[in-house]
C-alpha cells in the first residue's frame, strides 16, 4: 500500500517537474495579455501562499518519518529476539550437556560398580547355598552312616550274646559230665561248632574256638584235667566274649556323642550359611533397587537430553524463519524508505517562486 502511495506521489512530483521545463513558455503566452498577467499573478500568489505543493512536500516528509520509526522498532524488537534467542541456546545447550553428563555418568557407575557388585553378591549367594546344600547332604549321610553302623553294633552284639549262651551251653555240658558217652561227647562237640558257625566272621574271636574245638576234638574227657583245660579255655573265651561286648558298648556310646557333637556343628554350620545368605539377600536387595533407581534417572536423562534437543532444533528453526521475515521486512521499509526521499527530492525540485508577472 506504501508503495502504491509512493508511486502516486512520484507521479505527481514528475507531473510538476514537466510542467516547469513548460513555464517558461507558458508565462511567456499568458504575458501578452492583461487577461494571462492576472492568472500568473494569481499563480505567484498561490506559491507564496504555500498552496498544495508545500502540502504534499508535509505528507511526503510525515511518510519518511513513519518509514524510519517502523525500521527502527523493527531493528529493536529483532535485537530483544535475538538476545532471547542466544540465552535460550545457551541454556539449552548447557542442559543437553548435563543430561549428556548425567547419562555417561549413570551408565559408568552401572556399568562399573553397581552391575559387578550385583554378581559378585549373587555369586556369593549361589556358593553358600551351595555350601547348605552340601551341609545337608553330610548331614544326611551322618545319619545314614550312623543307623548302619548302629544296626551293625546290635547285630554284633547279639552274635556275641548267643556266643556266651553256647558257651555257657558248653560249660553246663561239661559240668554235667562224669563219665561221658560218645554221645555227649558229639553234643558237646557240635556245641562248639555251634558257636564256631555264629562267630565266624569275627576274626578275632575265632582262633580261639579253633583251638577249643581241636582241643576237645582229641581229649579223653574222662580225664578230669582234660574236662579242667577245657572249662578253663572256655571260660576265658567267655570272658574274651564279654570283654569285646564291653568294648563294642563303650565304642557305640562314644560314636553316639560323636554323631551328635557331629549333627550339632552342622546344624551350627547350616545356621551360618543362613546368616550370610540373609545378609547378601539384603545387600542384593539394596543393590537392585539402587539399580532401579539409576536407570530410572538414567532413562530420564536419556529422555531430558531428546527432549531439550527437540526443543534446540525447534529455537534454531523458529528463529530462523523469524531471520527471514525480519530480512524481508527491512529489505521492503528500507526501499520504501529511499523511494520516499527520492519522491521528496523530486517534488522539492519544482520552484514556482521565479513566476513573476
Amino acid at each position: 500500500m506504501k508503495s502504491i502511495i509512493l508511486i502516486a506521489l512520484i507521479a505527481v512530483a514528475f507531473t510538476a517537474r514537466v510542467q516547469e521545463r513548460n513555464m517558461a513558455k507558458i508565462q511567456a503566452e499568458l504575458a501578452k495579455s492583461t487577461y494571462g498577467s492576472a492568472l500568473l499573478h494569481l499563480v505567484e500568489l498561490h506559491s507564496m501562499a504555500g498552496g498544495p505543493v508545500q502540502e504534499l512536500i508535509d505528507a511526503i516528509e510525515e511518510l519518511i518519518n513513519d518509514l524510519e520509526e517502523e525500521l527502527e522498532t523493527l531493528e529493536f524488537n529483532f535485537q530483544v529476539r535475538t538476545n532471547e534467542h542466544n540465552a535460550l541456546v545457551v541454556s539449552l545447550e548447557q542442559d543437553i550437556q548435563d543430561a549428556v553428563i548425567d547419562v555417561n555418568n549413570t551408565q559408568d557407575t552401572l556399568d562399573n560398580l553397581l552391575y559387578p557388585r550385583r554378581s559378585q553378591i549373587q555369586s556369593k549367594i549361589d556358593t553358600v547355598i551351595g555350601y547348605q546344600e552340601e551341609n545337608r547332604k553330610l548331614y544326611d549321610e551322618a545319619i545314614l552312616v550312623r543307623g548302619q553302623e548302629h544296626d551293625a553294633f546290635e547285630a554284633q552284639v547279639a552274635e556275641l550274646n548267643d556266643a556266651t549262651s553256647s558257651v555257657d551251653d558248653a560249660l553246663s555240658l561239661l559240668a554235667s559230665l562224669t563219665n561221658p558217652s560218645l554221645l555227649q561227647i558229639k553234643r558237646f562237640q557240635n556245641t562248639l561248632k555251634n558257636i564256631e558257625n555264629k562267630l565266624r566272621s569275627r576274626s578275632r574271636m575265632a582262633p580261639m574256638i579253633k583251638a577249643l574245638i581241636s582241643l576237645a576234638s582229641n581229649q579223653n574227657f574222662s580225664n578230669q584235667d582234660v574236662l579242667k583245660s577245657i572249662v578253663d579255655a572256655l571260660n576265658d573265651f567267655r570272658n574274651a566274649v564279654v570283654d569285646q561286648i564291653n568294648e563294642l558298648t563303650a565304642q557305640e556310646a562314644q560314636d553316639v556323642i560323636d554323631h551328635e557333637a557331629y549333627l550339632e556343628q552342622l546344624d551350627d554350620e547350616f545356621s551360618e550359611f543362613g546368616r550370610q545368605i540373609d545378609r547378601a539377600t539384603v545387600d542384593l536387595t539394596a543393590t537392585n533397587e539402587k539399580i532401579d533407581s539409576m536407570v530410572e534417572f538414567r532413562d530420564q536423562r536419556a529422555a531430558d537430553q531428546k527432549q531439550y534437543t527437540a526443543e534446540l532444533e525447534l529455537e534454531n528453526n523458529t528463529y530462523a524463519e523469524e531471520t527471514d521475515i525480519y530480512t524481508n521486512t527491512k529489505n521492503e521499509f528500507t526501499r520504501e524508505l529511499g523511494v520516499s526521499e527520492q519522491a521528496l527530492a523530486l517534488v522539492q525540485s519544482v520552484d514556482f517562486s521565479n513566476i513573476k508577472v
